[in-house]
C-alpha cells in the first residue's frame, strides 16, 4: 500500500464512481478543490481509495473519503485515512473533523474520533460532524 499525494482530477475520478455515479461529473467536484491537499491509496499501482484534506489555520476537514466498491473491507480506507491524519498532525493540525454518515460513525470512532452534537440531513442521508484533536 503507497499513499501519496493525488491531483484534484484522480479524486474525481474515484469520487465519481463510490459516491455519485448517476450523477452528472460537475457534482462531485468542490468549489474549494484548488485549495485542498488530495491523497489516494495505491495497491500494485492502482488508486483504490482517496480522500480530501481542507487546512483552516490549525484545524482541518476532510472530505469526499471514498475506496472502490470492490476494494472495500480490505482496510485501504483506514490507512489511508491514518497516514493523512499523520500528515495533517505534521502540519500543525491541532484539530480534524468530518461531516460522517450516521451509518459510519462506528468506523471513525474506531480513529478515536467522538461526536459533536452537530447533526444535519442533506438529500435524505443523516450526518454527524464527528472530530479528533491531536
Amino acid at each position: 500500500m503507497n499513499v501519496q499525494s493525488i491531483t484534484k482530477e484522480q479524486a474525481w475520478q474515484v469520487r465519481h464512481i463510490v459516491m455519485w455515479p448517476d450523477k452528472d461529473f460537475k457534482y462531485i467536484q468542490l468549489k474549494d478543490d484548488a485549495s485542498g491537499m488530495h491523497y489516494g491509496l495505491f495497491e500494485e499501482g492502482e488508486l483504490k481509495s482517496v480522500v480530501s484534506l481542507f487546512i483552516k489555520n490549525d484545524e482541518a476537514q476532510f472530505r469526499k473519503f471514498a475506496t472502490l466498491q470492490e476494494e472495500q473491507g480490505k482496510g485501504y480506507g483506514s490507512h489511508l485515512l491514518e497516514e493523512v491524519f499523520l500528515k495533517a498532525k505534521s502540519l500543525g493540525v491541532r484539530k480534524i473533523w468530518c461531516n460522517a454518515r450516521e451509518n459510519k460513525v462506528p468506523f471513525y470512532q474506531t480513529f478515536n474520533m467522538r461526536e459533536t452534537t452537530r447533526a444535519f440531513t442533506k438529500s435524505s442521508t443523516r450526518y454527524v460532524v464527528m472530530e479528533l484533536f491531536f
